[in-house]
């Protein structure tokens, strides 16, 4: 298992990070199972196409900390972004946010993600990840060292601009194979023709930069087919 504290700096140097996917329903012995399978190095969780309360993230969040696992979890939609420090306060140590297409949704998404002076996130929340018995400049910085922010390209349009959507404080690009599929086949004479196509075109953009991309191949036989490009971080189904 991952040590959480240092998973951001992991995936920032390009190491080969693994998370596995789990329901917002599972148990913990549920989880137990899902952990053994493999060596993860965190839980992706769901709420964009999936029932989702707060009440039970946080239950999720706290029983995957006793796992010594962090938890990334997808919102709802993009319009939900100026809500990501308040998740955030609910115990993902990972947001992805969903159909990123727009600087300015990138922008939201890193303004309500960090605290001041780097963001605008509000101060408060006992079952923030991590925050222990930290005081409010500690843990805000310990915060924006560690947090990690992911935005999900689903369409040519994101794929065209991931270089002016990798600012600072965005750690990951995210996946949607499907819709980024839907959007190719209204797209028959785009220069990319797959999603392979844009992955790699991602990847070029990104040289120079700390962002890194974030593939949900699904099936771990896929890996290293994905890293050939230069994917290094993975999402998967439980084996």
């Amino acid at each position: 298992m991952a040590d959480a504290a240092t998973l951001k700096e992991r995936i920032v140097r390009g190491d080969r990070v693994i998370g596995v996917s789990a329901s917002l329903t599972a148990t913990k012995s549920e989880l137990e199972d899902i952990l053994g399978r493999d060596s993860y190095d965190f839980l992706s969780s769901d709420a964009q196409h999936s029932p989702y309360n707060e009440e039970r993230l946080v239950e999720f969040c706290g029983i995957a900390n006793e796992l010594g696992m962090p938890v990334q979890f997808r919102i709802k939609h993009t319009r939900h972004t100026y809500l990501t420090g308040n998740i955030a306060d609910l115990g993902p140590l990972g947001l992805e946010v969903p159909l990123v297409e727009e600087e300015a949704e990138a922008d939201e998404a890193i303004k309500w993600f960090y605290y001041p002076q780097f963001g605008r996130r509000s101060m408060g929340g006992s079952y923030r990840y991590g925050v222990g018995d930290m005081g409010r400049l500690e843990y805000a910085d310990w915060w924006n060292d560690h947090g990690i922010l992911c935005l999900q390209l689903e369409s040519l349009k994101a794929v065209t601009n991931a270089k002016q959507l990798a600012k600072p404080g965005v750690t990951c690009f995210t996946w949607g194979p499907s819709d980024l599929t839907f959007d190719i086949e209204a797209h028959p004479h785009h220069p990319l023709k797959s999603v392979d196509d844009c992955v790699r075109h991602v990847i070029k953009q990104l040289e120079g930069t700390d962002v890194k991309v974030n593939f949900r191949n699904y099936d771990p036989a896929l890996r290293d087919h994905y890293a050939e490009m230069g994917v290094t971080v993975f999402m998967e189904r439980p084996r």
